[in-house]
């Protein structure tokens, strides 16, 4: 009896309808080219309809979003963008198929098996053989073994079934889901909870709305990577509920000046974060640093590549210190504090640093 062909994903829809604005979408076979929808529909002079794209690195724009003398959306760069017919264009694929693509070599048909090859060293082609990956494969089959996985760069843009992720990949504990589609919350939320092992998430690259609305209880995160994700401090407010047992918070290169809180004050809860990674970021004020003081279990602070001219240590005297502990000392458990590459060049600056109880490294 003939066997099955293997799953292969099931892509979008390549028709106008299958776009929304706002979503994130990869040039059609290269899931590095990443953009976002910013205008349905017909352009002047041009038949059929047309998707406006707003491409990440601006790489092959042509345009700010108008055309012709008629603005159509306002793009980020003068020439980050282009309009694109729906077929040029992807909206992803699940997560499940991605980790099927990446992790099952079974996948491969003959025929794409048949077509891998090396150069050996005199230029020569050599086809690769699939030696030895019975074994191999009887264990990646298994998706119960695989604790970590690494799908970047691969148009992820759903997490498919919940319950079909959840009974593939049941003991995942490590995800990178760098330079992929999403931008929802609400689907970050899903995919954390239908992996209940998850406790590393890193979102790196993928552009988030600022869109939430429910924020569940994700215990299970313990170290969430949001590296270039466009966020802003309003939303880490909002998202800090769900993630309340965090060890680690990676917020490199946002673009973030200002800590804005809920009073305007202090940061109040994440009672585990220690490790917080602002580097590469648009801090020129230590004012929005002291906001983070009373973050009693933070151990490390991560300021890099910012534009911080000087460092003062607060003082823990009312009305500095939180409302509801007067006797709270700023930055009590900070062991080390990364200031490189900043505009720091007064010795008042490096005496203060002397004051936090438990510097050790800077």
């Amino acid at each position: 009896m003939p066997s099955c062909p293997p799953r292969r994903p099931v892509m979008s829809s390549t028709t106008a309808a299958a776009f929304r604005l706002g979503q994130r979408v990869h040039a059609a076979g290269d899931p590095r080219r990443l953009g976002t929808v910013r205008y349905l529909g017909p352009v002047e002079g041009h038949g059929g309809v047309w998707v406006g794209v707003d491409w990440d690195d601006g790489a092959g724009g042509r345009h700010d979003g108008s055309l012709a003398g008629r603005r159509y959306f306002v793009a980020v760069g003068e020439c980050s963008a282009t309009f694109a017919r729906p077929t040029a264009l992807s909206g992803g694929i699940s997560l499940p198929d991605a980790l099927r693509l990446r992790y099952r070599v079974q996948d491969f048909t003959k025929e794409e098996q048949d077509e891998m090859y090396v150069f050996s060293t005199s230029q020569k082609r050599v086809s690769v053989e699939f030696v030895g990956t019975d074994k191999v494969q009887e264990k990646l089959n298994n998706f119960n073994e695989l604790a970590s996985a690494s799908v970047s760069y691969m148009g992820v843009s759903s997490i498919g079934a919940p319950n079909e992720l959840n009974s593939l990949v049941p003991n995942l504990k490590l995800l990178d889901l760098t330079g992929n589609l999403f931008s929802q919350w609400q689907d970050i939320f899903s995919l954390c909870q239908a992996l209940a092992s998850l406790e590393v998430l890193n979102l790196t690259n993928n552009t988030m709305e600022n869109d939430v609305v429910e924020t569940p209880m994700l215990e299970n995160i313990r170290i969430l990577v949001l590296n270039n994700c466009g966020v802003t401090w309003e939303l880490v407010e909002k998202i800090k509920v769900s993630f309340s047992c965090i060890s680690e918070l990676h917020l490199m290169s946002n673009r973030l000046n200002m800590i804005m809180t809920l009073d305007g004050k202090f940061v109040q809860g994440f009672n585990t974060l220690r490790l917080l990674n602002l580097e590469d970021n648009h801090i020129d004020s230590w004012d929005e640093i002291v906001k983070l003081s009373y973050l009693r279990s933070l151990e490390q602070l991560h300021l890099n590549k910012n534009r911080l001219k000087h460092v003062k240590y607060p003082s823990n005297l009312s009305p500095d210190g939180p409302i509801d502990d007067a006797a709270a000392v700023p930055f009590e458990n900070l062991q080390v504090l990364l200031l490189g590459s900043n505009d720091i060049d007064d010795f008042s600056s490096v005496d203060s640093l002397n004051l936090f109880p438990s510097l050790r490294a800077f």
